[in-house]
């Protein structure tokens, strides 16, 4: 059974929002979660949906494996690097601003279909 990899890093949302539609696709074939995608109203969900077209271009083009054949074994999503900005306040005070990004892998694997 083939692995194909991708990711995706520096995406500019939060890991914690990107997690919520990324754990709607595990387990599931690639056409399953590339329907589910394009109907979900998230921000996430449009490079979510970028990133599984291109591992499953990957699967075809590098390992001659048929896209109707893949199932998404993984999705991680990881904390890149956060950018720190302030905020005027009240009294010349100055608030903290994260702005974190989002590192993204996804593991695809070839669905083992068994004879009876």
């Amino acid at each position: 059974m083939q692995e194909v990899k991708a990711h995706l890093r520096y995406l500019r949302i939060s890991p914690r929002k990107v997690r919520t539609t990324a754990n709607i696709m595990k387990g599931k074939s690639v056409k399953v979660a590339d329907a589910q995608l394009k109907f979900i109203r998230q921000s996430a969900a449009l490079p979510l949906r970028k990133l599984l077209k291109s591992a499953t271009a990957n699967a075809k083009h590098n390992f001659n494996i048929d896209p109707d054949q893949l199932i998404i074994k993984t999705v991680r999503v990881d904390q890149g690097p956060t950018l720190k900005r302030s905020m005027p306040r009240a009294r010349g005070m100055a608030s903290p601003i994260h702005k974190r990004t989002s590192h993204i892998m996804l593991i695809l694997a070839e669905s083992v279909k068994k004879d009876k």
